[in-house]
């Protein structure tokens, strides 16, 4: 079964594929325009894949016949429709493909599918793979370590939520909503368009302080859950309220006592620029400060 939980981007040389994992066929379906742009480093890796497509399609290959369509963000930041090849049918799929970045694009997809596979045995792996991925593009040890945590605990929460037959889509982004809305004054769409986002994820561009918060409000969420044994839908809305609640409480009570509002318009970008920005200007300290020789 595929779920949305289970898109990720894997990087290739600093270059995004998006990924969807079947745990029911325990597989990994790659986006074929995300594999031909870099292979090809084509301007065009549509109108690539079109022809490409319309060959095999000529030849009658299997090939043709094994692409099915799955939603992956796309660059607009909506679910849209994209072919997708399984890692043996992607391997077939190279062999058409001239490409110098062939055989190093290969032994890495081979290394995704173990990962993987690697990670189901240990989870504590898949942890340290989105550690260094994070890492990778860019961001500070202490948010990664921040944003790890909330991932358990948005997993502990969306089990929670499972184990009550809520489904995923509707149901979980409408408390969802509703917890951000309750703590931080908005929804995901108001929060995404606040930090100037698109297709980007959200979590992964707030602020330490927002995360903490987030996080404190969905561990509440699925704590009183626990304690109150919601048997409704109805009664899931009431409980994703009262832990967004205890969130905002402590927004407020924070702001009260910094005077800074937390909920704010930084995004990744924000952080990073502002880090190097920090960067140079400690380097020019330092070069005031050395004594002449």
């Amino acid at each position: 079964m595929i779920e949305k939980e289970n898109t990720q981007i894997k990087l290739f040389e600093d270059k995004k594929v998006r990924t969807l994992w079947d745990s029911e066929k325990e597989e990994w379906y790659f986006s074929v325009i995300d594999v031909i742009a870099i292979l090809t480093d084509s301007e065009n890796p549509r109108r690539y894949w079109s022809d490409l497509k319309r060959n095999l399609n000529a030849e009658g290959s299997q090939l043709y016949a094994d692409i099915v369509q799955l939603k992956m963000t796309a660059s607009d930041g909506k679910m849209r429709l994209t072919d997708c090849l399984t890692t043996e049918q992607l391997f077939r799929l190279i062999q058409s493909i001239p490409s110098p970045k062939a055989e190093p694009f290969k032994l890495w997809i081979a290394h995704v599918a173990k990962e993987r596979l690697d990670q189901m045995e240990d989870p504590e792996l898949s942890i340290q793979q989105a550690l260094l991925d994070y890492k990778k593009l860019g961001y500070s040890e202490n948010w990664i370590n921040q944003r790890l945590k909330s991932i358990e605990i948005r997993k502990d929460l969306t089990d929670e939520w499972k184990n009550h037959g809520l489904k995923e889509g509707v149901q979980f982004a409408t408390l969802t909503d509703i917890i951000y809305k309750t703590w931080a004054g908005k929804t995901a769409k108001e929060y995404k368009e606040f930090k100037g986002l698109k297709k980007e994820n959200l979590r992964d561009n707030m602020t330490n302080q927002e995360l903490v918060l987030n996080m404190l409000a969905e561990l509440s969420t699925t704590d009183i859950s626990k304690a109150r044994n919601p048997q409704t839908f109805d009664d899931h809305i009431d409980v994703a309220y009262r832990g967004g609640n205890i969130a905002k409480e402590a927004r407020e009570k924070l702001e009260f006592e910094t005077g800074k509002k937390i909920v704010s318009p930084l995004n990744a970008k924000s952080f990073f620029e502002k880090q190097i920005e920090q960067d140079e200007n400690e380097d020019i300290k330092d070069q005031e400060t050395k004594p002449l020789n």
